[in-house]
């Protein structure tokens, strides 16, 4: 077990020789902390600040959401990376403009080619959507290849934009009229797919947080999302590639019925996962973000070997 889901109205958390132990009512649960990577907190509990202590010393991520609009709120890491020279050298790099737009230009291109593919499987396998979905994929793969030609980032975001509006125009029509999915919308979600992708993406995020400050980045610091309040724009950037993956996974719950309507409810003025719909989401997750998970990592590593090999060759020269 690498991830964690505590979702049990009021719990208790407590650490008892190692081991993490989870309370609710006569029920009892236990899990190795050596085991975790991270521990993701869906709903009202009481902690013992020693578990959280233990945690941070073994670079166990603590995620915590509110309990009734499943968004993100908080997220506790462990100790920074010891090389303060990958910072320095992402701080550096922030500020070079077309370091920025090599490094966005990569990030694009790879979301708009998943996208593109994702379309060519739907062209493939529904016939009632054939055509449209055909000529999307082309119309993405041809924004695709003026990426390597804009030379500003603000084109770039114009640019994926409309390859967005394209994307979506056609992934709206995957789902059943039931589900009200008429694009992509949120805070709050109106629609129980628009439910779905936003609490997936905000877990991939996390991810990418977590990441980031493994590898010693700055999960704050980005190269293609502007520096913005609250936000950690490198975790925006690094999932970008990802986000399709994130679509995929979504539309195959919903088409396999292995999430439905009933798994959803409407309260605070939007529609969220129940209790039993989070069950089955968060378990459906797990299973997909094995290789995303590893993906990330690997790009952390990536980024920093070009920022700290670019930035010794600066200071060498």
């Amino acid at each position: 077990m690498s991830t964690f889901y505590l979702d049990c109205i009021d719990s208790e958390m407590s650490l008892e020789a190692g081991t993490l132990v989870v309370r609710s009512g006569d029920r009892r649960q236990t899990v190795p902390i050596g085991l975790l990577k991270r521990l993701v907190i869906a709903a009202k509990t009481r902690l013992d600040t020693m578990l959280l202590l233990r945690l941070a010393e073994q670079g166990v991520t603590v995620v915590l959401f509110d309990p009734r609009r499943l968004e993100r709120r908080a997220q506790v890491l462990g100790s920074a990376h010891n090389d303060v020279r990958v910072r320095l050298a992402q701080y550096r790099a922030s500020a070079d403009e077309s370091r920025r737009l090599a490094l966005a230009r990569e990030w694009v291109a790879a979301k708009l080619r998943r996208h593109s593919s994702l379309l060519g499987m739907v062209a493939s396998s529904r016939p009632e959507l054939r055509g449209s979905a055909h000529a999307a994929a082309q119309r993405i793969i041809a924004l695709q290849k003026s990426v390597s030609v804009v030379d500003n980032l603000a084109a770039m975001r114009g640019l994926e934009g409309s390859a967005a509006q394209v994307f979506f125009e056609v992934y709206q029509r995957l789902f059943a009229p039931s589900l009200g999915f008429t694009g992509r919308k949120k805070r709050p979600p109106p629609d129980p797919v628009n439910a779905t992708l936003s609490l997936a993406y905000t877990l991939l995020h996390a991810r990418a947080v977590q990441a980031a400050w493994t590898a010693g980045l700055d999960p704050s610091v980005g190269f293609y999302h502007e520096p913005a309040w609250g936000r950690e724009s490198l975790a925006c950037d690094l999932i970008e590639p990802w986000r399709p993956c994130i679509d995929r996974s979504v539309y195959g719950w919903f088409r396999s019925r292995y999430l439905e309507a009933d798994h959803f409810k409407r309260q605070a003025g939007g529609c969220f996962l129940d209790k039993a719909g989070r069950s089955k989401f968060f378990a459906a997750f797990e299973r997909q973000m094995a290789p995303l998970e590893r993906a990330l990592r690997l790009q952390c590593r990536a980024l920093v070997r070009s920022l700290t090999e670019e930035g010794h060759a600066s200071s060498v020269s």
